[in-house]
This record gives C-alpha cells, sequence and structure tokens, in this order.
C-alpha cells in the first residue's frame, strides 16, 4: 500500500539567514534514505556555506530566483526552470534578489549532515 506523508517536518536551515524548509521525504520525516524532497523558502540575502555532496540535487524554482555558484562561475536559476548539481562538486546557494525565492529541491540519495561536506 501507498505510504501518506500527512506533513512535513520543519528542518533548521544553514545560512546567514532563517530559512524555512520543510522536508516531506528524507531520513527525517520518512525516514527514507534513498531520496529527500523538501519545500524551501528563503528570504532576500539569503546564503549558505559552500559544500561539497555526495548526492546530486535537482532544484526546482517556483518563485523568485536561486543563484547556485561552482568553481566555474555561477548560474541565476528562475521560476520556471530547474537545475541539477553534480555530487563531489563543490556548489553554494544563494537567493540574493527582492523577495527571495520558493523552490523544491530533491537529494539522491537523501540529504544528510554526514554527507553534505559544509565548508568550515
Amino acid at each position: 500500500m501507498p505510504t501518506l506523508i500527512s506533513q512535513p517536518t520543519r528542518i533548521t536551515a544553514a545560512g546567514n539567514k532563517p530559512k524555512l524548509i520543510d522536508e516531506y521525504i528524507g531520513r527525517v520525516n520518512s525516514r527514507t534514505s534513498g531520496t529527500s524532497v523538501a519545500h524551501m523558502r528563503s528570504p532576500e540575502g539569503w546564503a549558505e556555506p559552500g559544500q561539497t555532496p555526495e548526492f546530486d540535487e535537482f532544484t526546482i524554482v517556483l518563485k523568485g530566483m536561486v543563484r547556485v555558484e561552482s568553481k566555474s562561475g555561477f548560474l541565476d536559476v528562475t521560476a520556471g526552470q530547474a537545475v541539477i548539481a553534480h555530487s563531489g562538486e563543490w556548489v553554494r546557494y544563494s537567493t540574493p534578489k527582492d523577495g527571495g525565492a520558493e523552490y523544491i529541491a530533491v537529494c539522491l540519495p537523501a540529504f544528510s549532515m554526514d554527507t553534505v561536506h559544509r565548508d568550515g
């Protein structure tokens, strides 16, 4: 039988400003290690430390713009667009524009503090 996820779990976010992370599927809310799915809402001017995760991260921007920096430059991903950050690649996420951003993040395998490898 399918598993109903009746509500997400609010996760504490890294970064310089408060950001809302509601995990629907993942290690915390559904005890799922293969994939995580979270709804993110970050304010303008939010930035998190860089990271070199051991998972692929698929981000779909619903509102606003998410900046994804890599060692080779940056991408500004706007509403209606998506980006894939590949496992083992250094990236840093931010929402520098007015209004911040709302987006969905899917990680394969699921996000884990042990495998995100954030910068010191």
